[in-house]
């Protein structure tokens, strides 16, 4: 069987980062993509041979089919695409700008749009491929104070149930991981007294790690995970059920 390839999409810091070791370590070609953290991607490159970083702007089309491109050229396919890039917006609704409003779904569901598009019909093509969109569990349940990160989320989750409709009939499974609490950067900003509420929130009675979402993906990715389709799988350590 021909080397499985996968692209990462903000694959360079975080669960991205940890799905790209993982999947390294389990046979894959890997490319990842990066838009400021280029000296994250590049320590990733130089501790996994083989791996490419590609710049990608999530927020431009065009830059977006520059790196399938690249990726494409490089490995010759992509079996696998994640749509991991992400960004979050804490904020009152009342206080919160159409600006930011925008940039926020134009980079958590419209870069998930551009990316998907322009990775589809290759899988087409071969009848085969994955999709692995990541959402949040915000985009589940809501959350006070993140209604723009919240509804983009929630956004991700619609598009891949119906996208994961629309594509079966090709071979292609699309699927959603919506994380919980994550040791990420995305949540450095908590305070101690935040971290320890989650925690105590969450029936495992810990904040999750980058790596164990990572595992997920890597199922969904898998030969196990074949009949799997349209569904959200949510490593949350039962905050949300």
């Amino acid at each position: 069987m021909p080397q499985q390839t996968v692209l990462i999409i903000g694959g360079s810091r975080g669960i991205g980062a940890a799905a790209a070791s993982l999947f390294y370590e389990n046979g894959y070609q890997v490319g990842i993509t990066y838009k400021s953290s280029k000296e994250q991607a590049d320590i990733l490159k130089k501790n996994h041979p083989g791996m490419e970083a590609f710049f990608c702007d999530v927020e431009c089309e065009s830059s977006v089919d520059a790196a399938v491109e690249q990726m494409t050229s490089t490995f010759g396919k992509i079996d696998v695409l994640i749509n991991n890039a992400g960004i979050a917006l804490i904020k009152l609704f009342t206080e919160t700008t159409a600006a930011e409003w925008k940039r926020v779904f134009q980079t958590n569901v419209t870069g998930t749009y551009y990316a998907c598009k322009a990775v589809l019909p290759q899988m087409i093509r071969r009848q085969s491929g994955r999709i692995i969109n990541v959402s949040s569990m915000w985009g589940q349940t809501g959350a006070s104070c993140e209604v723009a990160y919240s509804a983009s989320k929630a956004a991700v989750i619609g598009l891949t149930k119906a996208l994961a409709k629309e594509v079966g009939l090709s071979g292609i499974t699309v699927n959603c991981v919506a994380p919980g609490v994550i040791d990420t950067d995305m949540n450095a900003e908590l305070t101690e007294e935040d971290r320890m509420a989650l925690c105590e929130e969450t029936p495992l009675a810990r904040i999750g790690s980058p790596h164990e979402v990572a595992g997920v993906m890597l199922f969904l990715a898998g030969e196990h995970a074949s009949f799997l389709t349209g569904q959200v799988i949510a490593p949350n350590g039962g905050i949300v059920i």
